[in-house]
């Protein structure tokens, strides 16, 4: 990050690092806006807004994320809880049910970058089946630079499913060096699978993202879990709390139709607020990085 565009607060454990390969994205700095040299700006009353001003210098992915370390964050109960999501311009998470028409080649790094620097990834049964997982960190030079970081070499999947009806022919399944943690209300996984499946059955009153959580954090020793979506599960992390931090692409498109939100039909209690921490664009794409902050005492109203 340049030493004249700063966030409004510093983000934990951020530091400036140079470019490294991967498609160029360029830091959106919060910057004011400028008047013809010689003329003072005509006095104004109102709150003073600041413009978005694109800046020319580059950085891959990679790099954007460079000294990103949240695992010292996490609270006791519970890891630290990153989400990445992807929504057109008016809110739309997926186009015919997939979100891969919807992310750039620059969307995707980032997302490929988040994932070498957690301990878990956590996605929902829906998205799986949309996505078709494969196994996770399957390049030797991303299990090398997650070795580098001091993390185990593939992340640990984890799937909340109360039915325990998940698709079990996807490659995160069928790799045998796969390990997946699956929290559900069913007693088995329902046939055998490659992968190494690891089911914890949640009990009447107990199935609910908050449990998963917490057996992650004291079972597993998870302090920093990336949740993938899609919708439905992401709406119910948040309307529980459990979301620190959102990173969230905007695609440079109208979806229109009946395509979900990004936190579905979720009864979020808000408003919440959040915290822009950093922007960054690709070909009319935005990648932001907001903190979310503690749910207000007591809801705003009219």
């Amino acid at each position: 990050m340049r030493n004249d565009i700063a966030p409004a607060r510093e983000a934990p454990g951020w530091r400036d690092e140079p470019a490294v390969g991967g498609p160029g994205v360029r830091l959106a700095g919060l910057m004011a806006d400028a008047h013809p040299p010689g003329r003072a700006p005509p006095p104004e009353r109102g709150p003073a807004l600041r413009r978005l001003e694109p800046r020319d210098r580059s950085l891959s992915a990679r790099a954007a994320l460079a000294g990103l370390d949240l695992r010292e964050q996490a609270p006791e109960d519970r890891p630290y809880v990153v989400a990445n999501m992807v929504s057109s311009l008016d809110g739309r998470a997926s186009i015919a049910g997939a979100t891969s028409a919807l992310g750039d080649e620059a969307d995707a790094a980032l997302f490929a970058a988040l994932r070498e620097r957690v301990d878990a990834i956590l996605a929902g049964t829906a998205t799986l089946r949309a996505d078709r997982y494969r196994a996770l960190a399957r390049s030797p030079e991303s299990r090398a630079r997650r070795r580098a970081a001091g993390l185990a070499e593939r992340p640990l999947a984890v799937v909340i499913s109360r039915s325990g009806s998940v698709p079990l022919d996807i490659g995160l399944f069928q790799d045998p060096g796969s390990e997946v943690v699956l929290y559900t209300g069913a007693r088995g996984l329902g046939g055998p699978v490659p992968a190494g499946v690891d089911v914890v059955r949640l009990g009447p009153g107990r199935q609910s993202p908050a449990e998963a959580l917490a057996d992650l954090r004291r079972r597993r020793g998870v302090r920093l879990l990336l949740c993938e979506g899609g919708p439905t599960l992401l709406g119910a992390l948040v309307a529980e709390g459990l979301v620190d931090e959102l990173f969230v692409t905007i695609a440079p498109t109208i979806v229109g139709g009946v395509e979900p939100q990004i936190l579905g039909r979720a009864a979020v209690r808000g408003p919440r607020p959040a915290e822009l921490i950093w922007a960054l664009e690709h070909r009319g794409s935005l990648m932001l990085r907001y903190r979310l902050d503690a749910w207000p005492e007591s809801p705003i109203s009219d």
